[in-house]
């Protein structure tokens, strides 16, 4: 068979199992990237149906994807917004990266990768996933949240630090000595002070010049500009992927909402062919040596980003409920995660790399949804059945007489009858900080995140009293 006919054949296999794929996971409601994963550890080496002609296509497509997918991160945020982030919460930021590169790079250590893997890893585990944190957060209706804004400055942050991180992390894996590092470093970064610097003073002008009122020509300027920077950033060993990112910013206004809407599909396209590229070049038979390591890594960075994310929402006055509903949301990892570990693949740093990095993202891209709908619940449930009594009637003299003392497992107290408004359940005053009105419900977990908000995605005034009650007024800020 002609080798054109053998190519459209693999190729059209390959995209009709990724919406296939996709499809299965919209309705198990849960990301398709770990499917995405399997799907290239099926078409890869030692796979079921290893690929012939179509590999290097892939790799072309995974290139673009990559490129794609910090094009579109980009576009979301303009320069202001990262300035602003980068001044009221840069402590976040810092305590995320401690918390959670450090687990990673001490892991590369034990195992005795050396040191570029450790810088390797430690990005690896420090991004959270963008893409699956904004699908986690649509589908549990808490766009709308008080907590909300926090998560996304902390995943703001991340990607904004890949511009400084990534071009290390290349110097690193070329083999550049210190002079040539500390040149790309400081490359880099003056890029991406001009790119900022430009965007915020004559943001408008480029938006402008790039502008068309036909999709089509604003879809080949814009893509054309992205993919032009992205290879001139190559060339400089800046990288293609900070490139893109830059590019993202710099646009705004009408011009990023366009772009951001023609771009979406080829990015899910060719997001998902590196996915599968990245599982091509990953053997399933190297993954089972490393599976402790990865869950060991997954169990304490997925603590990390949850201490991470409790912490700095308590920073922000945000309520008990929702800092433990922020740090269950920022546990998952993926498409960042693969994307550095795929720069260390290619460069042949250490073999284990890519299967630790490939079994790592799997169980925290599928453990990550959970988080985020059942930690604030569980640990609601666990101070509920801390050895503190049920519900129960307490006999009292007539002018102090609890009529009805139910426990409100959230706040740790116990809600009164107005006759003994003020008043504990053994008739000597409340504690300080606990709530006075009846609980509206007895069931546990009553609201966790996936009723904190209206359907609509507005905050529930209820949830955000019941928040308020539970901690004192933590949360009152309008």
């Amino acid at each position: 068979m002609h080798s054109s006919a053998i190519f459209l054949i693999e190729f059209g296999a390959i995209i009709l199992a990724l919406g296939l794929l996709g499809r299965l996971a919209g309705r198990l409601q849960f990301s398709p990237i770990p499917l995405y994963l399997l799907a290239g550890l099926a078409f890869g080496e030692g796979g079921l149906l290893p690929l012939g002609t179509s590999e290097e296509f892939v790799a072309i497509g995974a290139e673009i994807g990559v490129i794609l997918l910090l094009l579109m991160l980009g576009l979301e945020y303009t320069a202001s917004d990262l300035v602003s982030n980068l001044k009221t919460q840069y402590s976040a930021g810092l305590v995320d990266a401690a918390l959670n590169a450090l687990p990673g790079a001490a892991m590369a250590l034990l195992l005795g990768w050396g040191p570029v893997a450790a810088v390797v890893l430690a990005g690896v585990t420090w991004i959270s996933s963008s893409g699956v944190i904004a699908k986690v957060l649509g589908d549990l209706g808490r766009l709308g949240n008080r907590e909300t804004p926090v998560i996304l400055s902390i995943l703001v942050l991340e990607d904004l630090s890949m511009a400084v991180y990534l071009p290390i992390l290349t110097a690193l894996l070329a083999g550049a000595g210190l002079a040539a590092g500390s040149a790309t470093l400081a490359i880099a970064l003056g890029v991406a002070g001009l790119v900022l610097v430009t965007a915020v003073r004559y943001g408008r002008h480029i938006s402008r010049f790039v502008s068309s009122d036909d999709p089509e020509k604003l879809l080949l300027v814009v893509l054309g500009l992205t993919l032009l920077v992205a290879g001139v950033a190559q060339q400089l060993q800046v990288s293609a992927a900070v490139g893109a990112f830059l590019v993202g910013i710099a646009l705004s206004g009408e011009v990023a909402e366009g772009a951001h809407n023609l771009l979406a599909p080829l990015r899910d396209l060719f997001a998902a062919v590196f996915f599968v590229f990245f599982g091509l070049h990953t053997d399933p038979a190297s993954i089972p040596p490393v599976l402790l390591p990865a869950l060991l890594l997954a169990v304490v960075t997925a603590g990390t980003k949850i201490a991470t994310g409790y912490w700095a929402a308590k920073r922000s006055g945000i309520s008990v409920k929702g800092r433990w509903r922020a740090g269950g949301t920022l546990v998952a990892r993926g498409e960042f995660s693969i994307v550095i570990a795929g720069l260390a693949v290619a460069a042949g740093i250490e073999p284990d790399l890519g299967p630790l990095a490939t079994a790592y993202v799997l169980i925290l891209v599928v453990l990550g949804p959970l988080t985020a709908r059942y930690t604030e619940p569980a640990v609601a449930w666990i101070a509920r059945h801390r050895g503190t009594p049920g519900p129960r009637s307490v006999e009292l003299p007539s002018d102090l007489r609890v009529k009805e003392a139910v426990f409100v497992g959230s706040a740790g107290g116990f809600a009164e009858a107005p006759e003994a408004a003020g008043r504990g359940a053994d008739g000597a005053p409340a504690r300080q900080g606990h709530t006075s009105a009846p609980a509206t419900s007895g069931e546990p977990g009553e609201d966790a995140g996936g009723d904190a908000s209206r359907d609509d995605g507005s905050p529930s005034d209820s949830a955000d009293e019941r928040d308020r009650n539970a901690d004192g007024g933590a949360d009152a800020q309008p």
